[in-house]
């Protein structure tokens, strides 16, 4: 791979940071070159803002971590989220209307999104079967997004083997051909990623893409 950066959002998602550790994420995706950097809503405009002109994307969670927000709320903040400057929207789908096969549900609330910005669907696959992983991939395609992805924070995925993150995009892929597929979900070293770009992950969510990046150089 010619530069790992390139397919890393670098996250800043934890709910006690300031402006100023905003900023240092900022700082740190522009001298590395990531792909984004992924904010909570409220620090939108400001990553926007620190990152004119640098071609890195500002990337926004919505609705984390189940996705169980009303349809007007989420709409609401995403677009907000566009009007503050973001590029795409990484929004979790309703993981209980899902749970339910309320997949009509499911669609009407994503359509629409998919239709403000470029939207990763997070599926929330540390909570899925592999059968819910496959069909919750199928409603993302469906719905419009331009990519799945496998967590956000407290996903039980964070606390599972390596293999079995690897297995999940493999049946995201299955759902979802085509589609571009992100892996997150406490992803922290080298052999993390390339585990995930192996299993055919094409963007890697992580806070660690700066030990990453730098342990990929010396390698």
């Amino acid at each position: 791979m010619k530069n790992l950066a390139k397919i890393i959002d670098q996250t800043n998602i934890r709910p006690e940071a300031k402006a100023g550790d905003i900023k240092k994420t900022v700082r740190e995706a522009k001298e590395f070159g990531f792909r984004g950097v992924c904010v909570n809503p409220k620090w939108v405009k400001l990553t926007a803002q620190e990152l004119k002109g640098a071609g890195v994307k500002t990337v926004v969670l919505i609705d984390g971590p189940m996705g169980m927000s009303s349809h007007q709320r989420r709409a609401a903040l995403s677009k907000k989220a566009k009007k503050d400057g973001a590029n795409e929207l990484d929004i979790v789908l309703n993981i209980v209307d899902l749970k339910y096969e309320r997949y009509q549900k499911v669609l009407a609330d994503l359509k629409p999104l998919c239709r403000i910005l470029p939207v990763k669907v997070i599926i929330g696959s540390g909570y899925l079967t592999d059968e819910e992983i496959i069909k919750a991939a199928e409603l993302a395609q469906k719905a419009g997004a331009i990519c799945v992805k496998t967590a956000t924070f407290k996903d039980p995925l964070e606390n599972r083997e390596l293999a079995e993150k690897a297995r999940h995009l493999k049946l995201m892929r299955k759902g979802a051909p085509g589609l571009l597929i992100k892996a997150s979900g406490n992803i922290k070293t080298l052999k993390d990623v390339q585990t995930m770009i192996r299993a055919g992950a094409d963007i890697v969510g992580t806070s660690s893409g700066v030990e990453i990046v730098r342990s990929w150089k010396r390698n």
